[in-house]
């Protein structure tokens, strides 16, 4: 079984014998919702896979090979009447120099422009019957040309216009200068008279169709008056899996390859890639998640390769998507935000996802709860998770992955020194080979509490122990470290559960009940609390019954854990926080 990690020309994967998930059937859905179509999904998510069967399925030079290349997929077996009907021509806008003054920032995109309009005069040179002037200076004029060359046959054109935002893309992320931006995107500028001309040409000059892909709505906003045709398909509910595989399918890939002599539990595997990759909905009528397909294919393909799971469930290509973490934790509450949304107990709640906001609001404007959260949402590191009884909508983190790099991004900013870093990476191995908590109390009662207990935010009950803990333990290369996991009769507070690939190494299963006490329930001042032992202050009648409380709850999740796991040794543990001075904890 060949999977195409990486790649995205759809001819190669079906030529070729490629794992291909048919994606065919939604062909006609995709005509009737319109003829210029938005479809925002985040990075590495298959759009330009997806472009690339749009392109091999509508143009006309490929008619000759559509047996071959759709005859075995859905569509093949009831094409629509627009098969193969069309001219098509493709911009891909993360090709053009984003760096550099506007001059040469201008000049990329005529040269690219000019490209994919000379490639198209040279593919299609048997079918057009009047020549394609290509205007070196005015890529413009090369596009007028390029239309009416086609106005004089029979056919229309289909343009596809892959990762439309990728200049605005920079520009959030800190590479390249909002006044560039701005020129090119106001007024008269370059980019936004490239989308009126594409606008333009939709009105009866032979483009007849568009489809453009993007990672947000950011580019919308501010080239509304030049491109205000186009339609966001995005979050309806038909196309929620029109990129990222199903659980179905995922299953139907990993029993295919489990049945190639594989050492390892197609079940098993399934739970694993349920937890760190499933959980995405873009759609609020959605009846189910898909994968990430990106990173489902990073890990079958390892599987395939090496009989074992990758050691890194996070693919490096996907790793500048910390990037944005780091933003959002920049901006006035935005530190908050990242905490809610690790808190586990779905609290992002906004009154509507942000449809569209331009540039000048993402730089300069108020940065409240909602344009974080949809940011985030756009991004792909938190997805739509339901209604409050207000129809207000909620957002989560959807999976492990994304979990790990809000993890990552709190950890940096509250313990910035290299050292501390690496006492964590110590402690961490201390506790989760002997299931010793004194280290790692010890860290965060003369560290820790001090550094996340003056936060601008206010913290809750146990929260903050919860969080001191999560921080300092989480480690995805060993475990599916989960906070709030769901039981059968509530929520873990934090369960360290060892992958099924890594139980050979010596690490334990872990489970951790947390509980808080304030100093004045406790009746007791901080320097009083600091002065007593561990030992006397667990015995004291109300951290007795706080322990006691934690530990019923402990043993009670643990019951179901080991039983929806297999875990045969969970060490489990009823930790107080008494305010933000000392820890007590009971081993179960």
């Amino acid at each position: 079984m060949k999977l195409p990690y990486g790649l995205s020309n759809f001819a190669t994967l079906i030529a070729d014998g490629y794992f291909y998930q048919d994606r065919t059937d939604r062909i006609p859905q995709l005509e009737e919702a319109g003829r210029q179509l938005i479809f925002i999904r985040p990075r590495r998510f298959g759009k330009s896979l997806l472009l690339s069967m749009l392109e091999h399925y509508y143009d006309l030079n490929r008619a000759d090979d559509f047996e071959a290349l759709f005859g075995g997929l859905s569509i093949g077996r009831q094409p629509t009447a627009l098969r193969n009907q069309y001219f098509v021509m493709k911009w891909d806008f993360s090709l053009i120099q984003s760096q550099g003054t506007l001059r040469e920032i201008e000049s990329a995109l005529h040269r690219h422009l000019n490209d994919c309009i000379e490639e198209f005069a040279l593919r299609y040179a048997a079918r057009l019957t009047h020549p394609i002037e290509i205007r070196d200076d005015n890529a413009l004029s090369s596009w007028r040309s390029a239309l009416m060359a086609v106005s004089q046959t029979p056919h229309r054109l289909y343009l596809l216009i892959d990762e439309y935002d990728n200049f605005a893309n920079e520009v959030l992320m800190g590479g390249q200068s909002p006044e560039r931006y701005d020129a090119l995107l106001y007024g008269e500028g370059l980019l936004k008279t490239v989308f009126k001309a594409v606008k333009a040409a939709a009105g009866g000059m032979g483009l007849d169709r568009v489809f453009i892909t993007g990672v947000s709505p950011v580019v919308l906003s501010d080239m509304t008056s030049g491109y205000n045709v186009g339609k966001s398909i995005d979050r309806e509910p038909e196309f929620n899996d029109l990129c990222g595989f199903s659980e179905t399918e995922v299953s139907a890939v990993l029993t295919r390859l489990s049945g190639e002599g594989a050492a390892w539990s197609a079940r098993e595997a399934l739970d694993t890639m349920r937890t760190f990759y499933n959980g995405y909905r873009f759609s609020d009528l959605a009846e189910t998640s898909v994968y990430n397909p990106t990173l489902s294919l990073y890990f079958l393909d390892y599987l395939r390769r090496r009989g074992r799971y990758p050691h890194q469930m996070l693919d490096e290509n996907l790793a500048m998507d910390r990037n944005k973490l780091v933003y959002i934790a920049q901006l006035p509450h935005g530190e908050a935000v990242l905490i809610q949304a690790l808190s586990g107990d779905e609290a992002l709640v906004i009154a509507q996802l942000a449809q569209r906001f331009g540039v000048a609001d993402v730089l300069a404007a108020a940065k409240d709860e909602r344009f974080m959260v949809s940011l985030l949402y756009y991004f792909g590191i938190l997805t739509w998770a339901g209604r409050t009884g207000f129809n207000e909508e909620v957002f989560k983190i959807p999976n492990l992955v994304a979990r790990a790099l809000y993890v990552e991004r709190l950890r940096e900013r509250w313990l910035p020194d290299p050292a501390d870093q690496t006492s964590v990476q110590h402690i961490g191995r201390v506790v989760c080979q002997t299931g010793d908590l004194a280290p790692l109390c010890d860290f965060i009662e003369q560290r820790y509490f001090s550094v996340i207990s003056n936060r601008d935010y206010r913290w809750t009950n146990e929260l903050l122990i919860k969080f001191a803990f999560l921080t300092l333990l989480f480690n995805d290369r060993l475990y599916m470290t989960v906070s709030e996991l769901e039981s059968a009769r509530g929520y873990v507070d934090l369960a360290l559960i060892l992958r099924p690939d890594m139980r050979r190494f010596q690490a334990l299963d872990l489970l951790l009940e947390f509980k808080y006490l304030g100093l004045k329930e406790l009746g007791l001042s901080g320097e009083q609390v600091r002065a007593r032992s561990r030992a006397d202050l667990s015995v004291l009648p109300a951290v007795a019954a706080k322990l006691d409380e934690a530990e019923a709850q402990a043993r009670r999740y643990g019951a179901t854990l080991r039983a929806s796991y297999g875990v045969s040794d969970l060490h489990a543990f009823a930790v107080v926080a008494l305010g933000v001075e000392r820890i007590v904890w009971r081993t179960l």
